[in-house]
């Protein structure tokens, strides 16, 4: 008997992929003396050793010939999935993890008018309201925690993490097509694997060096990269793509900056300000609007 997919599932999916997603900010914050390029190269090479081995044991098929056939679209899809990499990692590095995980999620915005405009899915009064009451909520946690002297202390790496959520929804937008088209397993392994050699192809006429951090304070927070926000996390978000528009599977992402923040209670003990209540009530509500929407 075939499993049946539900919009159920791909929301829970989403949800928890969104949360996972809050970790990558901190476990590159770890990752201070690595360059840019060497984690994005690194964090994809674990994930695709990973999704490797998953697929060894779990004996699923790596559908070859369907790869093969579908080999220009995951090209595409490998080189929006790298540049989002490095972009998102160089945010983090050159802004507060607060503005590159809210900025960086400005994504449903983007991905809303590409599936409007190019790809004509239009999204339901409902799905418009929930994802702007998300994003002012994500403002309102930003602003929040900005400094006195301004929202943010670095304009760079604030343009870095738009430019990231831009990539990924035309990611998210190409790769819904993608998601009917071949087992979520075989899809996500070639799109990561593709997307490392991007990013190690990419690194030579930028003038960097991929290095290997063998040292273990860098070497546990890069593995750790690599496998949830990064395999794990991505392979629920795109599989979330089977039951969702792509704009509603990047407001699940929303709830990044809501998990990123917790987590800096707990590792780093930076308490939110009691405005956080506030945005991330306003992102869950959000995130409740648009789940009610039938597909």
């Amino acid at each position: 008997m075939a499993f049946k997919r539900t919009r159920k599932l791909a929301l829970t999916e989403g949800l928890i992929a969104g949360m996972l997603f809050g970790t990558a900010s901190i476990f590159v914050r770890f990752l201070g003396e690595v360059d840019t390029f060497s984690i994005a190269f690194w964090r994809l090479v674990i994930a695709s050793t990973m999704l490797a081995i998953i697929l060894v044991v779990l004996k699923k098929p790596f559908m070859f010939s369907t790869m093969l056939r579908n080999f220009k679209d995951l090209i595409v899809l490998s080189v929006f999935l790298g540049l989002h990499f490095i972009l998102f990692v160089s945010a983090v590095k050159d802004t507060t993890i607060l503005n590159a995980t809210v900025f960086v999620n400005t994504t449903p915005i983007f991905s809303m008018f590409i599936s409007s405009f190019i790809f004509k899915i239009k999204p339901s009064r409902l799905a418009v309201l929930g994802l702007i009451t998300s994003f002012i909520g994500a403002l309102i946690i930003a602003y929040a925690e900005s400094s006195p002297n301004g929202f943010s202390p670095s304009m760079r790496g604030d343009i870095e993490a738009v430019l990231a959520a831009l990539v990924e929804a035309f990611y998210l937008n190409f790769g819904r097509k993608m998601r009917s088209k071949m087992p979520l397993l075989s899809t996500i392994l070639p799109i990561c694997l593709l997307a490392a050699v991007f990013v190690g192809l990419i690194s030579i006429p930028m003038g960097h060096t991929l290095t290997v951090p063998l040292e273990f304070e860098f070497l546990a927070p890069l593995i750790c990269l690599g496998l949830l926000p990064t395999a794990m996390a991505h392979t629920l978000y795109f599989s979330s793509l089977s039951n969702l528009k792509s704009f509603e599977t990047a407001t699940m992402a929303l709830l990044e900056p809501i998990g990123a923040t917790i987590l800096g209670m707990i590792i780093f003990q930076e308490i939110p300000k009691s405005l956080f209540v506030f945005g991330a009530s306003l992102i869950l509500l959000g995130i409740v609007f648009v789940a009610a929407q039938e597909q």
